[in-house]
């Protein structure tokens, strides 16, 4: 018994070889898909990939001066990877894209055609397209221009048919002059041609694509690539396009129209702050005109003009309730000023100013506030009020507006009780040290108002400074690390990996069909695979050839000759110990055209040879074709059948002598009876053996086929030995081992041996064969895979 790794190494030799046997076929396959692949990458447009790196800054990062932090409302989440997200969305947006999409005229594209295929012009176009109608209309337009260079100063345009410029009519053109205003369906248009090196050839078709932005924002926005770590925000983009150039120019662009819209957020707040103070300068301005015009009058009236000498009179006390006084006083207008401003902006749309209250907790909800409001406003540009998340700020917004108009409340209730105690305790002081004549304690109070409206007036001075530095002291949100560049090197498509696809595609196929065809053939062709089926005695195998010659002759080195001698030795060997004087083989198959006539006429040739004498029997009296095969006609008219149907025959009467061959003589089937089963089961037959019983070396008896009648098992006990023709590429497995393997186990067959008739070593590609042939020295070509 073979060991299961010897078995596994013969079962992958031989799948080995049937592949290789086909190396034909599949080098075929190889070499066409190759091809294709080589055609698919010689024109194919080429993908390149462009790459630039940015560090998206947090606020706190890029505020300089602590105003600046009251005042910015666009900080980036508490929460690092979430701001970034939020950053990347921004990055990635329609919104954004489109803007660079307009400024860098995505949507009009320029291609000159060659012979096969046609190339892209992204930089210095031959050709200017001027339009006369707004870009909104151009915006939304998809058409296409075919226009080929007549000369200088000339040119012929082509309507959109379809059709491409290489099979077009040269007079189905429109002639034009180059600056022509020229009338199309979407609005008048100018075209102009480029100077210098990238003027228009005369001769040259050129193609203008003109698309919708809409179109051409999905298109860019898939080929968008953003990467970044969770805990970094260091942000990689890339875009992948057919020319490097127009790639780079777009990362660039998408870098610069972040900042600038990160910038605008953050402006607008300042924005908002410094429209504010301007409005109440304004009104602080006409209130201070109108107190320090109401003081003239009354110094005028009462000829005050010496009152300067009397300031040494107040204390130190009065002077400490007068700063409070004022200080106070001016916290409650503040106050005012910011009720009145939630009044008027009551939309939560609206940014609060922060006017520095001199309540922390006031200040910390307006920051508080406008951050909010920023935040909602920045969702705003890719959402919609539907987003909970919006709905969610909005809120927000309206719980720290109710905070804050509560806090206001009180504290200038607060305020307005403290100014109260100040003043009653300024004028107690004042009544104790001296008794002001009403003149002089009227222009006190109108001093005191003038004191309070230019303190006012110097305060919102400061912060409008202050609020102009701010708005030029902002910093781009994105810090650029690596601008846009590419690696000219194409990235799609991938030659390594189209050639190897190509390879593996063109071996799959042919692969996988001899695969398929192996899996599914159920026929016999060698050794291995009639073992496999029944586990019977081999005795040898015959191989296909392709001459027309069916007998082998006595002077025969072919393959055929050969294995007939390995059986003729094979068959002494097995009958070396028969006591029976002559050998009788009986040669049967399962069915018809297995070469059961052909291996038992060669057999018997062969085995004359040896100058053993042998008698031929054609037993199959249905269909007999030994006669035939040795191209011989009987010598007698009577046959077997007619000596089995009338006893008056004698046995030698019916035997037929080979001129040809004097240790080979035939029984020929004689005439075909019309009940055969019953002329074999005659005890005529046993006569006929017994007859010739030590007259003959050997006795070969060409029987019926066993799976189509009972002929052979009514003579099988008179054989020695049984040689069971199995015909390669003929017989089914599951067939052969319903007749076959029965005879076997039964012993029904007497000393059953199986001989494979027919084996073609190419058709499943085994690698061995018989004898030197008829050139022994004949050496393999180098492509002769698996070839005896």
């Amino acid at each position: 018994m073979e060991s299961k790794n010897s078995l596994s190494t013969k079962a992958l030799k031989k799948t080995l070889n049937l592949y290789l046997s086909r190396w034909k076929l599949i080098a075929f396959f190889c070499i066409i898909a190759v091809s294709l692949a080589f055609i698919h990458l010689r024109y194919s447009t080429s993908q390149y990939n462009a790459s630039a790196t940015i560090r998206i800054k947090d606020d706190k990062e890029s505020q300089k001066l602590p105003s600046l932090a009251e005042l910015s409302g666009s900080s980036l989440l508490s929460s690092k990877s979430k701001a970034i997200q939020d950053e990347i969305a921004i990055l990635t947006s329609r919104t954004l894209i489109s803007r660079i999409v307009k400024d860098l005229k995505l949507n009009i594209t320029y291609f000159e055609q060659g012979k096969i295929k046609e190339q892209e012009i992204y930089e210095n176009p031959p050709i200017k397209l001027n339009f006369f109608v707004n870009d909104t209309v151009i915006h939304k337009i998809d058409t296409t221009l075919f226009i080929k260079i007549k000369s200088p100063s000339e040119f012929l345009m082509f309507k959109d048919d379809g059709k491409s410029l290489m099979d077009r009519d040269i007079t189905q053109g429109i002639s034009y002059s180059f600056g022509d205003r020229i009338k199309t369906s979407f609005g008048d248009v100018v075209i102009v041609p480029n100077s210098g090196k990238h003027s228009p050839k005369i001769g040259s078709n050129l193609r203008v694509s003109i698309k919708r932005i809409s179109s051409i924002i999905g298109r860019y926005k898939s080929n968008l690539s953003i990467s970044t770590n969770d805990e970094s925000s260091v942000v990689k983009l890339g875009l992948r396009d057919n020319i490097p150039k127009r790639a780079i120019d777009i990362l660039n662009q998408i870098i610069k129209e972040y900042n600038n819209d990160v910038i605008t957020d953050k402006e607008e707040v300042v924005k908002v702050t410094s429209d504010f103070i301007n409005n109440r300068l304004e009104l602080v301005f006409k209130e201070l005109e109108e107190v320090d015009f109401t003081a003239e009058q009354l110094q005028k009236r009462n000829n005050l003009t010496a009152l300067a000498s009397q300031a040494d009179i107040y204390l130190k006390s009065e002077r400490q309730t007068e700063s409070q006084i004022n200080n106070t006083t001016n916290n409650i207008q503040l106050i005012d000023y910011m009720q009145q401003e939630l009044k008027e902006k009551n939309k939560n749309s609206d940014l609060l100013p922060s006017v520095g209250l001199s309540d922390g907790n006031i200040a910390q909800v307006t920051k508080n506030h406008n951050e909010l409001v920023a935040e909602r406003d920045k969702l705003l540009k890719n959402s919609t009020e539907s987003n909970p998340v919006v709905i969610n700020l909005n809120n927000q917004i309206n719980a720290l507006k109710e905070n804050l108009s509560s806090s206001l409340d009180n504290m200038r209730k607060s305020s307005e009780i403290t100014l109260n105690n100040l003043n009653q305790e300024d004028a107690r002081i004042r009544g104790q040290l001296y008794a002001a004549p009403t003149k002089q304690r009227q222009l006190r109070d109108i001093e005191r108002q003038q004191s309070i409206k230019e303190s006012l007036y110097l305060y919102l001075l400061e912060k409008r400074e202050e609020t102009a530095i701010t708005l030029g002291m902002f910093t781009p949100n994105a810090k650029v690390i690596d601008s846009a560049y590419s690696s000219q090197i194409p990235v799609a498509p991938n030659r390594m990996l189209t050639y190897l696809g190509a390879l593996l595609f063109g071996l799959g196929i042919p692969i996988g069909f001899i695969y398929t065809k192996d899996l599914l053939d159920t026929k016999i062709y060698d050794k291995d695979d009639l073992l496999d089926v029944v586990n019977i005695p081999y005795i040898g195998d015959i191989p296909l050839t392709s001459k027309k010659t069916k007998l082998i002759t006595k002077v025969d080195y072919s393959p055929k000759a050969e294995a007939f001698r390995i059986i003729r030795s094979n068959i002494d060997f097995l009958l070396k110990n028969n006591d029976s004087k002559t050998k009788k083989v009986f040669i049967t198959s399962t069915r018809a055209q297995e070469g059961k006539s052909h291996t038992s006429t060669n057999l018997a040739s062969s085995i004359s040879f040896s100058e053993k004498s042998v008698l031929l029997i054609e037993m199959d009296i249905r269909v007999p074709k030994i006669m035939q095969y040795l191209n011989e006609k009987p010598t007698s008219k009577i046959g077997l059948s007619d000596y089995i149907a009338n006893k008056s025959i004698k046995p030698n009467e019916i035997v037929n002598k080979l001129k040809t061959n004097t240790y080979l003589d035939i029984i020929p089937s004689g005439s075909i009876p019309p009940n055969p089963s019953e002329l074999l089961m005659s005890d005529r037959i046993k006569d006929l053996f017994d007859y010739f019983e030590g007259k003959y070396d050997y006795i070969i008896v060409d029987t019926s086929a066993v799976g189509l009648v009972s002929d052979t098992m009514l003579i099988s006990k008179f054989a020695d030995m049984f040689i069971y023709v199995v015909g390669a590429n003929n017989v089914d497995k599951r067939q052969l081992s319903a007749v076959a393997k029965p005879l076997y186990d039964d012993n029904r067959l007497p000393n059953m041996n199986m001989l494979l008739n027919g084996t073609d070593f190419d058709k499943k590609g085994y690698g061995y064969g018989y004898g030197y042939g008829d050139n022994p020295h004949k050496k393999k070509k180098w492509y002769q895979f698996g070839k005896a």
